[in-house]
């Protein structure tokens, strides 16, 4: 949710801060602007709509500077208009941009109110810069002035500040919300992701919770939230800008789907040796908390969530533990009740979802054994606040609706309950069998993707529907969950999961002729029982599009289609049956002409509660 950018050089800046932006549209965004300084004072152009728009605007005013920041904005306070776009600027001496959500900005409004200061906007944000700007009238510089105003701030933010008094200085600052630093030569930069920098520098400082930082052309000083000087160390990234381009793909979505079969390959593989899964690459004392583990909570968000559910039945079925799944946002308003020896589990493609880390830090404080994060960037939040850590290898992920990332947490989860099967009696003939298995995945992915022409077709029996619901049972159950959020994300279409056996209890009453149903039922224990709940849809004459294996033995008839999926076990079906629900998603959108990759009000990483 928003992104920033900025720059301190000895060159126009203009180009890389567009540039910037452009890479950080997948967060979601409804306006862009930039400020610069270069000599002649502030300046700053906004605009309402894409990067593009602004971009235009820029070129028509020949706008240019040596330093400068971006941002682009996803509202959250004061509607989508270009008064209330970033940055913000105070008496045309201080100029801000920020994310996050600042809580008691009310209350500053009002200070500042009564002080004087004059409000253009109605965000959050521009009472950041005249809190700077106030403070500035007694300190001696933009450095000081931010260290005395963050105190101030209640809420969570990862804000950039210029100074017209201060030229070539950017003082950038986090909390709750990511930043990383871009060190190159005799320049320097500042972002809410790397992709915003992958042009420029494979060189990094991932400000930690609670940093400052003092950014010029030739040198970088961070503080930590004591005010101390802090070492941050430069990493090198391997990621490179091709990695976050589509290639010759039309969007992101379709280009992430492809590259699960690559990406579970290579999450799986870290963690073998010898067709042996290695524990200790969850952490140095991965072993000893393991073996005290008796029970498992899991949170998480959106499609991480779903990835949970999927792991709550695997851990209890494999790994013999009582499990839980819940939804971090309702997780730490409920009084959960924490027994000893239980594990927290928390999953988050980026490690810096507000809601997610807000339930990590009430567990550590809640009298939990341990915590595990399963995350794509081990560089985020998430990652260096748990004791545990798995890294999924899923590489970068553009596209707002999660493809790749989901079927990577699914492995994690996999690999998790092989290690709690170890202490619950499995013998090493069952395990290297459930390993075999996962080696299989990526080779099921890729047959399942040759039905990509089929599944366009079925497509089309969605594209004018307004409504849309999605059956499975066991753990077929949150990947309709998990399919039903893909089509509503991305093509609009209201679309709801439910366990096949909860039919009678309610949704059968809106079965008719305009209520198609998308089912998933591989052969497994429970497909007899599935049968049954799909008749009694199609008694009713609702219109079924079914993914079933050969062995399932569906019948094709008037009110149903039946789409054939290679045969797995119970397993690796739900990372299989994942993959032809994102192409249905993404077909129905595509028809739709909807923004696929960037669907509207929603966020790539919500970094707010």
């Amino acid at each position: 949710m928003c992104g920033l950018v900025g720059a301190t050089a000895n060159r126009d800046i203009i180009p890389f801060l567009v540039d910037g932006l452009r890479s950080l549209e997948y967060r979601g965004y409804d306006s862009a602007g930039v400020a610069t300084l270069n000599g002649q004072g502030l300046k700053k152009e906004r605009s309402v709509g894409k990067v593009e728009e602004l971009a235009k605007q820029l070129a028509s005013t020949g706008m240019s500077g040596t330093m400068g920041i971006g941002h682009t904005r996803w509202a959250t306070h004061g509607r989508p208009e270009e008064n209330n776009a970033h940055p913000h600027v105070s008496t045309e001496l201080v100029a801000v941009v920020h994310n996050g959500i600042i809580e008691n900005y009310e209350t500053l409004r009002r200070d500042l109110q009564n002080l004087g200061y004059d409000f253009d906007s109605q965000t959050d944000t521009e009472v950041i810069a005249h809190r700077i700007h106030q403070h500035l009238q007694s300190e001696d510089s933009l450095l000081t002035a931010i260290q005395k105003t963050l105190p101030e701030l209640e809420g969570s933010f990862a804000i950039a500040a210029i100074s017209n008094n201060e030229p070539g200085r950017i003082i950038a600052a986090r909390r709750g919300s990511p930043l990383v630093v871009g060190i190159g030569t005799d320049e320097n930069f500042i972002a809410s992701d790397v992709s915003a920098l992958l042009s420029e520098t494979q060189d990094f400082i991932y400000l930690e919770e609670g940093d400052i930082a003092d950014i010029s052309s030739h040198a970088v000083t961070v503080y930590n939230q004591y005010g101390r000087i802090a070492e941050r160390p430069i990493q090198k990234s391997t990621m490179t800008k091709s990695a976050v381009e589509k290639g010759d793909y039309p969007h992101f979505m379709l280009k992430e789907i492809y590259e699960q079969s690559t990406a579970l390959r290579q999450t799986l593989s870290p963690y073998l040796d010898n067709d042996t899964l290695q524990e200790s690459r969850l952490g140095d004392d991965a072993s000893h908390i393991l073996d005290g583990i008796e029970q498992v909570h899991i949170c998480a968000c959106g499609t991480s969530y779903h990835a949970g559910v999927v792991g709550s039945y695997l851990l209890e079925k494999l790994g013999k533990r009582p499990c839980r799944a819940e939804h971090a946002s309702e997780f730490r308003y409920r009084s959960p009740v924490v027994t000893p020896n239980t594990l927290f589990v928390v999953l988050s493609q980026s490690g810096e979802t507000a809601d997610t880390l807000a339930a990590l830090r009430y567990a550590k404080e809640a009298g939990y054994a341990a915590t595990l994060s399963i995350c794509n960037v081990a560089s985020s939040s998430l990652v260096r606040e748990t004791d545990l850590t798995f890294i999924t290898q899923a590489g970068p992920e553009i596209g707002v609706a999660s493809t790749k990332a989901f079927t990577t947490q699914l492995m994690a989860m996999n690999i998790l309950a092989i290690l709690l099967a170890r202490r619950s009696g499995i013998d090493s003939a069952e395990e290297l069998s459930l390993v075999q298995s996962l080696k299989q995945a990526s080779f099921a992915i890729e047959s399942a993707l040759e039905l990509n022409s089929e599944i366009k077709d079925f497509a089309k029996q969605l594209v004018d529907v307004n409504h849309c619901l999605f059956l499975g049972r066991g753990n077929m159950y949150p990947i309709a969950m998990e399919g039903a959020l893909k089509l509503k994300e991305i093509s609009y279409i209201h679309a709801e999961a439910y366990p096949g056996g909860e039919l009678k209890h309610g949704p059968l009453a809106l079965i008719d002729d305009d209520m198609p149903i998308v089912a998933v039922a591989p052969n497994n224990d429970l497909l007899p029982k599935m049968k049954a709940n799909l008749q009694e849809v199609e008694a009713r004459g609702g219109k079924l599009l079914i993914f079933a294996d050969k062995k399932s033995d569906f019948q094709p008839s008037p009110n149903s289609r039946i789409l054939t999926m290679p045969s797995v076990d119970d397993f690796l079906a739900p990372i299989l049956y994942t993959v032809p629900l994102q192409l249905l998603s993404y077909h129905v959108a595509v028809f739709r002409g909807t923004n696929v990759d960037q669907p509207r009000n929603l966020a790539k990483s919500v970094t707010v509660e």
